[in-house]
């Protein structure tokens, strides 16, 4: 039996996908997380075998989470999962060791199928973003502004587009306020942006974050 854990902020979303993935005999899924904070602390009580992970969530985010989940414990599988299949999360996640990423819009034997791939430590992308990843190499697309970015830079771009003070950011972060202004005054600089104005509408052009948390 593969055991999972889904993390997702909107019940709903949980609600369906639980349903759907326990109507598989060889999947059950043990906990449900509403956070990446709350995903964290399941992945260290149960060890599931695969985490699904909402990558667009308040707090830490799904990519902070992934991060600190594979570096506690590199051998739960996670498959990022997203509303929105372009952009540079997609690589972000592999990048850092993710096994799979699809859409919110799967069917359930695409998501039961990337489960056992990844259980099995292999890759798994549903259609829409591989085709999206194929069409930027081939076509050597100018990346996102954002890909330039490190990956603590992006988590301080992804809180301030959900409209997070400095002492908030610092706090999910676990960092102090002055480091978070070091590295916010740093990505102003690669994105060639003067305030949080700016950087919003930069984001919103670029297509790169999930508009829900702007």
């Amino acid at each position: 039996m593969i055991s999972v854990l889904l993390v997702d902020d909107h019940q709903l979303v949980r609600t369906g996908i639980q349903a759907l993935l326990n109507s598989d005999k060889g999947i059950q899924v043990v906990a449900v997380a509403d956070s990446g904070e709350q995903a964290l602390e399941i992945v260290e009580e149960l060890a599931p075998d695969v985490v699904l992970m909402d990558v667009s969530m308040p707090g830490i985010g799904g990519v902070e989470a992934s991060r600190r989940i594979l570096r506690q414990n590199p051998n739960v599988k996670i498959i990022g999962l997203s509303a929105y299949n372009d952009g540079p999360i997609p690589q972000q996640l592999l990048k850092l060791g993710v096994l799979g990423f699809i859409s919110k819009s799967s069917s359930a034997d695409e998501m039961i199928c990337a489960i056992r791939k990844a259980v099995d430590g292999q890759r798994y992308l549903c259609n829409d973003v591989a085709s999206h990843l194929a069409f930027q190499s081939l076509l050597g697309d100018q990346p996102s502004p954002f890909a330039k970015l490190s990956q603590r830079e992006t988590e301080i771009v992804t809180l301030i587009l959900q409209g997070k003070s400095i002492a908030e950011m610092a706090e999910i972060l676990s960092i102090n306020t002055k480091t978070v202004n070091t590295y916010r005054y740093r990505l102003y600089g690669k994105l060639k942006v003067k305030n949080d104005v700016e950087l919003t509408r930069l984001a919103v052009k670029s297509g790169h974050f999930d508009p829900g948390l702007i």
